[in-house]
C-alpha cells in the first residue's frame, strides 16, 4: 500500500482549513461538476465505441486509449455557475451533490448537457433554501409573538353569547307563546301566509 496519498493529503490540509465554508462549498461543487463531465465524456466515448464495434464487427478497443477530455466550460459559463454555487449554504452541499448524481444516473446526458443539468439542480436547491427560510422566518415570528395575542384579538371583535341569557329570543319561544315572531334577521327570507281580514 502506497503512503503517497497520505502525504499529499497532509500537504493540502492547511490550505483547506484556511478556506471559508462558502469557498469550500464552491470548490466542492465545481469539482463534482468537472468529475461528472469527465464521466459523461467517458461513457459517451464507450457508447460510440460499442456502436462502432457492432456496426463493423471488429474490436479495436485494445489499440485505442481513452481520449483526453475535449469538452470544457466556457469562462462565462463557469463564472455564472460559480456565482450560483456561492449562494448554496454549506448544509445543502451534500444534498446538492446527491441530487445531481441521481439526475446524472437517470438522464445519462451528453457532455454538453451536464452543465445545464447542474444549473437546474442548483436552482432547485436555491428554491428549497428560500422556502425553508420563509418557513423558518414565519415560525420565528410566531414564537416571538406574545402568547394569546392572536386569540384575544380575534375574540374581542366577536359578540359574547351566553346560552343562559334571557334576552336572546328564539323561534321556539315565539311558537310556545303563540305570538307572532318579530321580522326575521336570519339568512333565509321570511315566508308568511296571507292573512284574511
Amino acid at each position: 500500500m502506497s503512503l503517497i496519498p497520505w502525504f499529499r493529503w497532509n500537504e493540502t490540509s492547511p490550505r483547506l482549513s484556511s478556506q471559508s465554508p462558502a469557498e469550500m462549498v464552491l470548490e466542492t461543487l465545481m469539482m463534482e461538476l468537472v468529475a461528472q463531465m469527465r464521466e459523461a465524456e467517458r461513457l459517451q466515448w464507450e457508447r460510440s465505441n460499442t456502436k462502432r464495434k457492432v456496426r463493423t464487427g471488429v474490436d479495436y478497443s485494445w489499440l485505442a486509449s481513452t481520449p483526453r477530455p475535449t469538452y470544457d466550460l466556457s469562462p462565462g459559463e463557469r463564472l455564472q455557475l460559480e456565482d450560483v454555487c456561492a449562494k448554496i449554504h454549506p448544509s445543502y452541499c451534500g444534498p446538492t451533490i446527491l441530487r445531481f448524481r441521481q439526475l446524472m444516473v437517470e438522464h445519462q446526458p451528453q457532455v454538453h448537457e451536464v452543465a445545464r443539468l447542474f444549473r437546474s439542480v442548483l436552482q432547485e436547491v436555491l428554491e428549497r433554501m428560500k422556502q425553508e427560510e420563509e418557513v423558518h422566518k414565519l415560525t420565528r415570528q410566531w414564537s416571538l409573538r406574545p402568547r394569546g395575542s392572536l386569540a384575544l384579538a380575534t375574540f374581542k371583535t366577536r359578540a359574547r353569547i351566553s346560552p343562559f341569557a334571557s334576552d336572546i329570543r328564539t323561534i321556539s319561544e315565539d311558537v310556545e307563546r303563540d305570538t307572532p315572531p318579530p321580522p326575521r334577521t336570519w339568512s333565509m327570507p321570511e315566508f308568511r301566509a296571507p292573512q284574511a281580514d
